[in-house]
């Protein structure tokens, strides 16, 4: 069955960088493109990245535009969210979306399959 599986959130100080990553398994993870999506308390799920299937193509919402990179590999059914210079307001649960079909899309409602999400805490 389709599996996302998040990793590498934790506590990091403002100005910091931290690493997550995706693990995906039970689908042909290269037909898919892939979305990043956070949630902090209280507030709706909010779009953060999406990447194309090949990973030639990037997308980015404009609060993390520059600070965050999205990537993925596709020989190993991973994608990646590498999130540099943050701030308390990146201070959420991180989440790992398949994009149902076709191309990126900034919405929740697009994708079918979530991972459990990690949590990152950005401190001042």
């Amino acid at each position: 069955q389709v599996q996302l599986v998040e990793s590498g959130g934790g506590l990091v100080q403002a100005g910091g960088s931290l690493r997550v990553s995706c693990a995906a398994s039970g689908f042909v993870f290269s037909v898919y493109a892939m979305g990043w999506f956070r949630q902090a308390p209280g507030k709706e799920r909010e779009f953060v990245a999406a990447i194309s299937r090949s990973g030639g193509n990037t997308y980015y919402a404009d609060s993390v535009k520059g600070r965050f990179t999205i990537s993925r590999d596709n020989g190993k059914n991973i994608m990646y969210l590498q999130m540099n210079s943050l701030k308390p307001e990146d201070t959420a649960v991180y989440y790992c979306a398949r994009r149902k079909t076709g191309l990126h899309s900034y919405y929740p409602r697009d994708y079918d399959y979530w991972g459990q999400g990690t949590q990152v805490t950005v401190s001042s």
